[in-house]
């Protein structure tokens, strides 16, 4: 998906990248798709891409293959690509899962910059806590396919309301665990083809009720710009 509208980066650039392809054919192939560029102009405006992106020796990566590439240059080529036509939103779906701790942050502090610089809205896709803290402005939790919570990043790390939420925050190892034995979340996720008529967390909730696995809950604020999906949360706020 690299439209003017949505594009989208992908976690793994090993498969998203073409390897027959040099990275100036992958680049250009896209602006000259949905600008109409040609020759000079298509060019510069795929150079203009990569060095949007921090992409070192620009000139020469024209030239080379994704296998040529490092993890972190590689997955920037990722992001060019999605960037070179200047969408409004972007979709990253866990863009740093196949990179080393450095490299993620120097990623994602770079992602900033261009989120900053071109005023693009970003849904960023993880199952990093430290990311989410570190970058979100708000936080979406889901749970088989569904939004079970929604708030500010501040709302959902200091106030979870739905029983997922809070079982993943105990699930953070902590150096004040020292000796202890990590938290799970028992039993398993449920098959999504055939989701029970309730809450689909209910199975593995330790404060579900009957009403629970019997119908879907309903959307409860819990305060401003912050919602569960929970008849718990519910029966707490009436």
């Amino acid at each position: 998906m690299r439209g003017k509208q949505i594009a989208m980066v992908l976690q793994d650039p090993m498969t998203s990248l073409n390897p027959a392809l040099t990275i100036g054919t992958q680049v250009g192939e896209v602006v000259r798709l949905h600008q109409g560029l040609r020759g000079t102009s298509l060019r510069e405006r795929v150079l203009e891409a990569l060095r949007a992106l921090r992409i070192p020796a620009a000139d020469a990566r024209l030239r080379q293959y994704q296998h040529q590439l490092s993890g972190g240059t590689r997955q920037r080529v990722s992001s060019a690509i999605a960037m070179s036509c200047a969408p409004r939103l972007l979709i990253a779906d866990e863009p740093t899962t196949s990179l080393d701790v450095t490299i993620q942050a120097q990623y994602l502090e770079l992602l900033k910059e261009v989120q900053l610089s071109t005023g693009v809205a970003v849904i960023l896709v993880t199952h990093d806590f430290g990311i989410v803290a570190a970058n979100a402005d708000r936080v979406a939790v889901m749970y088989a396919g569904k939004i079970v919570e929604m708030g500010s990043t501040l709302q959902v790390f200091n106030n979870p309301g739905h029983p997922y939420t809070q079982a993943l925050l105990r699930c953070l190892p902590s150096v004040e665990l020292n000796g202890q034995q990590l938290v799970e979340i028992g039993g398993q996720p449920p098959d999504l083809a055939r989701l029970p008529p309730g809450c689909p967390f209910a199975p593995r909730c330790p404060k579900r009720q009957p009403i629970c696995e019997e119908a879907y809950p309903p959307t409860v604020p819990l305060e401003s710009g912050h919602m569960a999906r929970c008849w718990v949360a519910s029966a707490a706020a009436a």
